[in-house]
């Protein structure tokens, strides 16, 4: 018996030795080269650990120094100076099973159409790590990451599991090309679906805030969203700006808020911009709202040669289009006021009332072509109730034919200034009239307009204007047709012979104040040159003398 006790003894003093020199031989860098090379070997992943090691203050964790893994024939996935690997009593049935994976101090490449790692836990930490993802949706690289996940259960094309709770930090970030940092996101993943809970970040100088969810079609419900002092540049211009909303996936604004911002891209510019929207749906570029709103100010707003000064707007959305409750804003100089709705059905912009007061307006070299050029897609139809204009200056510094009409005052009513995509006077009725005008050189007082229109031709009942001893009137008529083909009849009573020789005619071989009439016909959007298109005659009598002449 003695015999039998020493041997049993014997033999469990040597497995303690056998065991201890494990432990001990488990923890050099010889061993941890062997284990790198088995897994490498025997596996679809290269491994590589400097050193295995365990602490007994810590008994329940191991931990692996200089780790990389990568799959074969791919780029790395891990490299993290320190991972330590949290052991379970579920290991005993499930070995790759573990209670907690923490990687330490180093660079985590998701990819999410790769194989899943053989692992899971019931939490995988990141400490100071570098996260990157290459996926087309998430274009991801972030740096001093420190996130918390629970269960990490990783499947195929889903790295990070698809049920799990998780928490994540990083000092900086770029997603999809923006730029931001100290960033903050809680949430969770159920079955698909992506529920953030919180999150923020310090985005272009200002502070991001909200609560948004994605579900498992890829679409976005953003419960709130706030960005608060944002300074954004851009070298986009303002339509490129805009198109990259319309390559969002579908989105579901509830409210977003946008609070002392302000944005500048290639020659456009928003400053102390404070912007309110609710309720919207936004998909394929086109949006859509049941009892929706936005709200906006700013003190200025640029785009190219456009300048509104204290814009306000406010804006009701409905599934029948927008109800513009009020816009009013500061504009060359003076004030613009208008209120009305744009009609989702026709792409009709009804405004009830247009008012224009102290404008000082000098149009664009361009004005003709941008007159004839056709309106986009989402607006056909312009349509104004009622006009007023007080004490506007016009002035137009082509050199070909200059003009400025001084305190212009006018009334419009039912005016469709726009049909079917282009600009024009399509019905309605309209009177203007100025103290002073110079056309090329001519000065004129008291000039004066009045017209009506209706879908086949343009009145012009009224064209006058007082010269320094005389007056000239004039009537015309403009079909609506293409070329938009007119006819004019002017009369002048003692003017200057020669008044027309500035607009165009040629010379008349008088002198001296007289009587004039010209009939001419042309059309008003010739493919040409206007004046190639013209047609008429001039009978000018001055005195005793009298000349008749024909347009050449």
């Amino acid at each position: 018996m003695k015999f039998i006790g020493k041997l049993l003894l014997t033999l469990l003093l040597i497995a303690v030795l056998a065991i201890v020199l494990l432990y001990v031989v488990g923890q050099t860098r010889w061993a941890a080269s062997r284990l790198s090379d088995w897994v490498s070997d025997n596996g679809e992943y290269r491994l590589s650990v400097g050193k295995i090691s365990h602490s007994w203050s810590q008994p329940g964790q191991i931990s692996l120094e200089d780790v990389q893994l990568a799959r074969n024939h791919q780029p790395q996935a891990l490299v993290a100076k320190k991972v330590d690997l949290g052991l379970s009593l579920r290991q005993l049935t499930e070995p790759r099973y573990f209670h907690s994976v923490t990687l330490r101090d180093g660079t985590l490449n998701i990819q999410p159409q790769a194989a899943a790692l053989p692992l899971h836990a019931e939490v995988l930490q990141l400490s100071n790590m570098a996260l990157q993802s290459g996926d087309a949706d998430w274009r991801l690289n972030a740096q001093k990451v420190n996130a918390g996940i629970t269960p990490w259960q990783p499947k195929s094309g889903h790295p990070l599991g698809e049920n799990n709770q998780f928490q994540f930090s990083a000092g900086s970030m770029t997603l999809n090309g923006i730029p931001a940092s100290q960033v903050l996101v809680q949430g969770e993943l159920k079955q698909n679906r992506l529920l953030l809970s919180n999150f923020g970040a310090d985005l272009s100088q200002g502070d991001l805030t909200g609560v948004a969810s994605r579900a498992a079609d890829g679409s976005w419900q953003v419960e709130r969203l706030r960005l608060s002092g944002v300074r954004m540049q851009t070298p986009l211009t303002l339509e490129q700006f805009m198109r990259r909303f319309s390559q969002l996936p579908p989105v579901t604004l509830k409210r977003v808020d946008l609070i002392d911002a302000r944005l500048e891209g290639k020659e456009w510019a928003f400053n102390d911009l404070d912007l309110s929207l609710q309720n919207v749906s936004v998909k394929q570029g086109d949006w859509s709202s049941r009892d929706g709103s936005l709200n906006f100010n700013a003190s200025d707003m640029i785009n190219g040669g456009f300048h509104l000064i204290d814009p306000i707007m406010t804006m009701r959305l409905s599934p029948a289009g927008i109800a513009i409750q009020q816009f009013t804003t500061r504009w060359e100089g003076g004030l613009l006021r208008t209120s009305g709705s744009w009609l989702r059905a026709t792409k009709r912009l009804q405004l009830d009332e247009v008012a224009m007061a102290a404008l000082e307006y000098t149009l664009p070299l361009n004005w003709r072509q941008l007159w004839l050029k056709p309106l986009p897609d989402w607006l056909a139809e312009v349509y104004v109730t009622r006009l007023t204009t007080n004490r506007n200056l016009i002035i137009d510094i082509n050199p070909d034919f200059p003009f400025q009409i001084t305190a212009l005052d006018g009334y419009g009513s039912n005016l469709l200034l726009a049909r079917e995509h282009q600009w024009g006077i399509w019905s309605g009725a309209l009177n203007l009239n100025g103290s002073e005008a110079t056309f090329n050189k001519i000065d004129v007082r008291r000039p004066s307009l009045a017209l009506t229109a209706d879908a086949g031709q343009i009145d012009v009942t009224e064209l006058s204007a007082f010269m320094p001893q005389g007056l000239l009137e004039a009537r015309a008529r403009v079909e609506q047709l293409p070329g938009k083909p007119f006819q004019l009849s002017l009369n002048g009573r003692s003017v200057p012979v020669n008044t027309l020789q500035q607009w165009g005619w040629q010379p008349v071989p008088l002198t001296g104040d007289g009587n004039l009439q010209l009939q001419l016909k042309g059309l008003l959007n010739s493919d040409g040159p206007f004046k190639d298109s013209l047609k008429g005659t001039l009978q000018a009598t001055a005195g005793e003398q009298s000349v008749s002449q024909q347009l050449p």
